[in-house]
């Protein structure tokens, strides 16, 4: 009985990375073996980096608080532990977002905490 071969289905299989590297350099965008390594890493990266950009937002979201905090004569901790005392529910982007865009109305929050 002769061997068979899913051609089909391996040639759509390879496409398929072949498609996915598509303007990466050289070989990594023409031959299979180089193509899937460089699109499993890159999947590989895509994934991690997803998790990363949530991080790096909230770390750039703290340091604009702290820096319009600073402004306002008090720090980050001080200013975030009034918010709750004071019962104010506004998120990090939210105030991050004040504080770039609405100084007045960040000023306005820092005064009902003091």
């Amino acid at each position: 009985m002769p061997r068979s071969v899913n051609s089909a289905a391996s040639k759509k299989r390879r496409k398929k990375i072949l498609k996915q590297a598509k303007g990466y350099f050289g070989a990594r965008s023409k031959v299979y073996t180089v193509a899937k390594n460089a699109v499993e890493k890159g999947l590989l990266h895509a994934y991690r980096d997803r998790r990363k950009k949530k991080r790096n937002f909230r770390k750039l979201w703290i340091t604009r608080i702290n820096a319009a905090a600073r402004a306002e004569g008090m720090n980050y901790s001080t200013f975030m532990h009034g918010l709750r005392k004071n019962d104010i529910h506004l998120n990090r982007k939210v105030l991050a977002d004040l504080a770039m865009n609405e100084p007045a109305v960040f000023k306005a929050i820092a005064e009902k905490i003091q």
